[in-house]
């Protein structure tokens, strides 16, 4: 899933002196971080495409972070912490007294309980604990609030956006005839709007800072999944009948240039898409099977997560967690430089 992004870009004028031009540049950025061999740049009215043709692209949307980590249940809790704070987050706190860290523990809280009853339910906290663990998103969005929210209401309409990204590409339409791109403005344009409508759930073609944030990471929003099996379906469907047969799939992943013998790893993947991707065997993904390719419905980090610290401190098992029973539990939650992941982290720190 892809989405523009408007950049700075400088470039000399007729008269050969430098200007900064405030226009996209054509800067096809993968809702995921850094993916290999997608960069293309629009300089002047040529648009060139850097790639690496042996590079493998991974489209397998993965958890953050925390699937990657192994939880060990010792007196260091430095997975609890990790997960509860994010990385982070979870630094600042080990270098905070014990008070300190209880005192922001239960203003943490305050703010987990999002029905206001006085009690942390499983969801709750599993529901805290995965827009911790994508907390990068909401930063990345943040940073480029402004670039879209051209007049300042805290909102970006569908017009706002297509200004800031397409403006130049509108009002200049000439320099793009020859572009072949697959990824052309003209291609990009009604994606983009279509994205947008999904992400607009209240349907008032504008976004709020939730919605935008939808829009530019949809893998990381149930109600956006259908639109990234679409897309996923859209970049690697070269012939255009709806499905992914094994060639695109292997020429998703690898550009076969120099006539040479394919790479063992490729050799692999055919095997991955007849035994895996191709549930029913027809020579070919559907989208239900893209989404069970891209999507995989395998075990569940931030509710197993969840579950582990209602159960560490559900001193009355009733399956829910009072703010008292947190904070008598804190050093599980959050750390401090009174536990030994901290002691541990600042003495790493100390020694760099």
């Amino acid at each position: 899933a892809y989405c523009l992004l408007p950049q700075q870009h400088t470039e000399k004028n007729v008269q050969g002196t430098t200007s900064t031009v405030k226009h996209p540049d054509l800067v096809l950025l993968s809702a995921r971080t850094s993916r290999s061999g997608i960069a293309a740049l629009k300089t002047g009215s040529q648009l060139k495409t850097k790639a690496k043709p042996t590079i493998r692209k991974e489209r397998v949307l993965r958890d953050p972070e925390l699937s990657r980590q192994a939880h060990e249940d010792n007196k260091s809790f430095q997975y609890d912490h990790e997960a509860f704070l994010g990385k982070e987050e979870a630094k600042t706190f080990d270098q905070l007294t014990p008070e300190e860290s209880r005192d922001r523990l239960g203003k943490i809280v305050e703010r987990i309980d999002g029905d206001g009853d006085g009690y942390i339910t499983t969801a709750e906290l599993k529901d805290w604990i995965k827009r911790v663990q994508k907390r990068y998103v909401y930063e990345n969005v943040a940073k480029v609030w402004t670039d879209y929210d051209l007049n300042k209401d805290n909102r970006i309409s569908w017009d706002e956006y297509k200004q800031a990204t397409y403006g130049y590409y509108l009002a200049n339409p000439e320099e793009f005839q020859d572009d072949k791109d697959q990824f052309s403005f003209k291609k990009m344009l009604p994606r983009d709007e279509r994205r947008f409508k999904a992400a607009d759930l209240n349907g008032d073609n504008t976004a709020d800072k939730e919605e935008f944030t939808s829009f530019l990471h949809p893998e990381e929003f149930d109600h956006m999944k259908d639109i990234v099996v679409q897309e996923t379906l859209e970049d690697i469907d070269k012939n255009g009948d709806g499905y992914v047969d094994e060639d695109e799939y292997i020429a998703d992943m690898f550009s076969h240039e120099d006539g040479g013998p394919e790479p063992d790893w490729v050799k692999t993947e055919r095997e991955q898409f007849s035994d895996f991707r191709d549930l029913n065997k027809d020579g070919k993904m559907d989208k239900d099977e893209i989404r069970h390719w891209i999507m995989p419905q395998d075990y569940d980090h931030a509710q197993a997560e969840a579950r582990h610290l209602v159960y560490e401190s559900d001193q009355d098992k009733d399956q829910k967690l009072t703010k008292d029973e947190i904070l008598e539990n804190w050093n599980m939650f959050v750390g401090s430089q009174a536990t030994n992941y901290g002691e541990d982290l600042t003495r790493s720190h100390d020694e760099l």
